[in-house]
């Protein structure tokens, strides 16, 4: 058995793909793990932003000119309006989920709505949120633990580049197996935190109060700001990173149980609920602890040790739980990325090779890819989610604000319809619903409020890397759009209404065989040659002169039968010569085809067979571009015995080629 199959697993059939759907609980873990994981670190970075306004612990100090509350109090009122956002985002999506049972993320509803070019900016922008929420949760899942362990913190970016590694292992295995995987995390997260915040408010109301953080270094900022709205919509829009992941069930629909749509808008909904009351209570908590933006330190981990005291074994079990749900968070992603971008490979978007499934029935291309641009990010910023976060969420709020702008298209062209009517859309059919002008106020809603909130995060982070976004959504777009203009030139050439036809008779047909050197795999080259009943002619590149006698000599001893054409090279050229023999032939020979044998030593490893020139890739570069030539490649299987009766043989007509010449 090989490694590959030890890390991902056996094989399963295309019919097996029915049987990878997922219930509810484990949708929550799958597709919920990214929002859920935000509580961990967006109340940290709304302290952050608001420690502009001062220095150090004046931040609970100084207080907000015109009223009784410090500017860390601030905190409180920017979650509450954060949570307000998120529910009737939640409203938007639970329509959508409904709108489109196939999958309702923001680029099919672009695309069914507000045609191709919005739909790859939603398709753009979602690509790259998916790779950043894999950067920023686990950089802030390895904060969790250099939090407890200072002495790792050297380390951090090996250690989340190792956890990328792992995650992408797994996620090749399947998603239903994957999602079981990481369903035990989510819930021990879910589970030690509702205790850590239960035991926390009880402490602050019933128990004399939680005791105040001491002895952590605020994080150093290089210059102070006045506390005015900029500055409060900074927080505010640092703080909008707890909406990310919203959108991954839409996307998922389809690998929910049936009924797909209701299964998927519940799992929203919980989803939902629990977001918003972690999220609001680790930010209070937090402010009664007067929680210390540190880079040092995270703010769960100074809540935990409030609420449990230093050392103590819930305190640890406290980041252990939330060091798993930020790791596992980036399963969101995995789950997500790769169905987005097979979804946009089969509209031509890009490569194709992104539209097939692997062995384990997932997007195995697309996995990979995520995994690969995550790690250059986590490489690039030194797995800093501060760093981070200011590229984070643009993307997101861009796809919101795309995909409710178009349900409130959808709803208009449903309130034009007759009762009874349906009408055949591009993804779902439309009928008449009575409710069109609530459900459009509800999508109109949400696209404003996201319109606005992405305009806060892209001005008052534009400076601190937003730009990246900005300028990066646009240039995907352009090379979305290229490779699709590349794949239409392709099918119109390949379209048979062309006018091409087959000939009428056959064309004559001359076989080349490339030989390097006489021995063993040339007589198979020569047999297969004979076999196919057309003249043939074998070619020698003169490269070197001593190797040009030696093989004419041995062609004469071990061969003695036909044509040895030998072909100058004083440059040392290999492919060059053949090129210019090949359209001397086809001009003497008009409309001829050219077939073109090479031969090629196949190993049984990867390292054996590194150990060869395997030239193929030069020849058939140079090969594969002329008009009427073929090549067939005749592997010589070194470690597999043979003999003239071409066992293991294989011989193809593709655009590929080896040669003995690789020897």
């Amino acid at each position: 058995m090989n490694l590959g199959r030890i890390l991902v697993g056996k094989p399963l059939e295309t019919k097996d793909l029915a049987h990878q759907s997922i219930s509810r609980p484990i949708g929550l873990a799958v597709f919920a793990s990214d929002a859920l994981s935000s509580t961990a670190y967006a109340s940290q970075e709304i302290l952050i932003i608001l420690s502009y306004a001062v220095a150090g612990a004046a931040l609970w100090a100084t207080t907000v000119p015109g009223t009784a509350m410090t500017i860390g109090d601030l905190a409180i009122p920017i979650a509450i309006a954060i949570a307000v956002l998120l529910a009737i985002v939640t409203i938007s999506y639970r329509q959508t989920i409904y709108a489109y049972p196939n999958g309702g993320g923001a680029y099919i509803v672009a695309r069914d709505n507000l045609g191709e070019l919005v739909a790859q900016v939603a398709g753009a922008a979602l690509l790259t949120d998916y790779i950043l929420t894999v950067a920023v949760s686990i950089s802030s899942g390895v904060a969790q633990i250099t939090s407890a362990f200072p002495e790792l913190f050297p380390l951090r970016v090996e250690i989340a580049v190792g956890v990328i590694i792992f995650m992408t292992i797994i996620n090749l295995r399947g998603v239903k197996e994957s999602g079981t995987i990481f369903a035990i995390p989510t819930y021990f997260f879910l589970g030690i935190m509702g205790i850590t915040l239960l035991v926390g408010l009880f402490r602050q109301f019933f128990g004399g109060g939680l005791p105040q953080v001491t002895g952590v270094e605020f994080v150093h900022h290089n210059e102070l700001q006045a506390l005015g709205l900029f500055l409060i919509l900074r927080a505010f829009s640092s703080g909008c990173t707890a909406l990310t992941g919203i959108e991954a069930i839409s996307n998922g629909i389809t690998a929910f149980k049936e009924p797909k749509s209701h299964n998927a808008a519940v799992t929203l909904v919980w989803m939902s609920t629990i977001l918003i009351t972690l999220f609001l209570s680790i930010t209070f908590i937090a402010v009664q602890i007067h929680a210390v933006p540190s880079e040092v330190e995270t703010v769960i981990s100074q809540m935990g040790r409030a609420i449990y005291g230093d050392g103590s074994i819930m305190y640890f079990l406290l980041i252990a739980g939330t060091t798993l749900i930020l790791l596992m968070a980036a399963n969101t992603s995995y789950a997500d990325f790769p169905r987005l971008a097979a979804l946009s490979a089969g509209d031509g978007f890009l490569p194709r090779q992104l539209t097939y499934r692997g062995g384990r029935l997932v997007f195995s291309w697309g996995i990979v890819t995520l995994a690969f641009f995550a790690i250059v990010l986590i490489i690039i910023f030194g797995a800093s989610v501060t760093y981070l976060i200011p590229l984070y969420a643009i993307g997101v709020f861009l796809s919101f604000t795309i995909s409710q702008t178009g349900m409130v298209i959808r709803a208009n062209k449903i309130g034009k319809l007759k009762p009874g009517e349906v009408v055949k859309g591009l993804e779902t059919d439309m009928t008449y619903d009575p409710h069109w002008r609530v459900h459009q106020i509800i999508s109109a809603v949400g696209a404003v409020c996201t319109f606005v909130v992405m305009c806060i995060f892209a001005i008052t982070k534009f400076r601190d890397g937003a730009w990246v976004i900005v300028l990066l959504i646009p240039a995907l777009v352009f090379i979305f759009f290229r490779i699709h203009g590349h794949y239409k030139s392709v099918a119109k050439a390949l379209s048979m209404d062309s006018g091409i036809r087959p000939d009428g008779d056959p064309r004559s047909v001359q076989t080349l065989i490339l030989v390097d050197k006489v021995h063993a795999e040339t007589v198979r080259m020569v047999n297969f040659a004979k076999s196919l009943g057309h003249p043939w002619k074998a070619i020698h590149v003169g490269v070197n002169p001593d190797a040009v006698k030696e093989t004419q000599t041995r062609w004469a001893q071990r061969i003695g039968e036909g044509e040895l054409v030998i072909l100058d090279s004083p440059f040392r050229q290999l492919s060059e010569p053949i090129q210019e023999y090949i359209e001397k032939l086809q001009a003497e020979n008009s409309g001829c085809f050219v077939h073109v044998i090479m031969g090629h030593l196949s190993m049984d490893s990867f390292w054996e067979q590194a150990l060869h020139q395997n030239s193929a890739f030069i020849f058939n570069l140079a090969l594969s571009r002329m008009e009427h030539v073929v090549v067939t490649m005749v592997p010589y299987q070194i470690n597999t015995p043979h003999n003239d009766s071409f066992l293991g043989l294989n011989a193809a007509g593709s655009g590929s080629a080896g040669a003995s010449a690789a020897h």
